[in-house]
């Protein structure tokens, strides 16, 4: 049995930074590729980025890009996005997923809500 808490979103601005953290309770953490996606209002739920258990190759959404970084902390149970250079079109409902393969969800939270104002 796997679950997932994300924390970490909230309300900043524009160029802003924020830090999100997702715990995963389950015994075998280091097995899964950890990913975050991410839904707007009205749009469908999208790969923003994940990190692969083997390897921690990490993969990124272009929207992302040089602004997002993705990382784990094996020892803990955790995964982590660190979101630097917000911008409206970032808010959106942050999902921490694992999975079998980066981009892949098998297992999700409950979500944390971000929005950037302007």
């Amino acid at each position: 049995q796997v679950q997932l808490v994300e924390s970490g979103g909230g309300l900043v601005q524009a160029g802003d930074s924020l830090r999100l953290s997702c715990k995963f309770f389950g015994r075998t953490f280091a097995t899964y590729a950890m990913n975050w996606f991410r839904q707007a209002p009205g749009k469908e739920r999208e790969f923003v980025a994940g990190i692969d258990w083997r390897t921690t190759d990490t993969t990124y959404a272009d929207s992302v890009k040089g602004r997002f970084t993705i990382s784990r902390d094996d020892a803990e149970n955790m995964v982590f996005l660190q979101m630097n250079s917000l911008k409206l079109e970032d808010t959106a409902v942050y999902y921490c997923a694992a999975g079998l393969r980066v981009t892949r969800g098998d297992y999700w939270g409950q979500g944390t809500q971000v929005t950037v104002s302007s």
